[in-house]
């Protein structure tokens, strides 16, 4: 009884063991294409914006500041819709996006932190870890590609809002991140580029 059951157990491992490749493999028969064998991409390479009128994930969770969440509340933070036609003029954007209001003051070490965060999680791959998108490990695999610098002179140059709307809504090659980052936390991260630019200009 004994040794029948250790060859049981040791059947049903075997099964186990090898159950991906025949599910793969009847996935192929039905469907005619196998997981294993998927077009592959490089970070950002195939970079695909949600769909026009698209609901963002996070809509029905937006708090009214960092580190609270709502939970059942009807309300959200209120956000203007805006498109990259309201981002004339560079720099400063349509009365639309002038018409945002940054929550945190310079140098808001909440704000720092949260954006930091955000940045290290999303920004960082194109724009480099200090901003300097020369730097960044997106430039090696795509040369001819301008990575953009937000430490730089041009972007300092730019209002807090210009910089939420680019995240916002994208410009050029850069898609939007509306979908994937909270407008509490987009501030927060222009918060955090504002540090970055400062942080250069104490390089140079």
């Amino acid at each position: 009884m004994r040794k029948a059951r250790f060859i049981l157990v040791g059947a049903l491992m075997l099964l186990t063991a090898g159950a991906c490749k025949p599910l793969d493999d009847t996935m192929v028969a039905i469907f005619g294409r196998s997981m294993r064998d998927q077009r592959k991409f490089d970070p950002y390479e195939n970079t695909v914006a949600p769909p026009t009128g698209g609901v963002a994930f996070s809509s029905g969770n937006e708090a009214d500041a960092l580190g609270e969440f709502n939970v059942g509340r009807p309300e959200m933070l209120a956000e203007p819709l805006f498109t990259q036609a309201d981002m004339q003029p560079i720099g400063t954007g349509g009365p639309i996006v002038q018409s945002l209001e940054n929550p945190f003051e310079r140098g808001d070490s909440a704000a720092l932190a949260r954006g930091e965060e955000i940045y290290m999680r999303v920004c960082w791959t194109c724009h480099a870890e200090n901003g300097v998108g020369a730097q960044a490990p997106i430039a090696a695999n795509h040369p001819t590609v301008a990575a953009y610098n937000l430490a730089g002179p041009q972007v300092a140059g730019y209002t807090d809002q210009y910089i939420y709307g680019m995240i916002t809504v994208g410009r050029g090659l850069m898609p939007p991140w509306a979908h994937q980052i909270r407008p509490i936390d987009r501030w927060a991260v222009v918060t955090y580029v504002r540090q970055l630019q400062t942080e250069a200009q104490g390089d140079q």
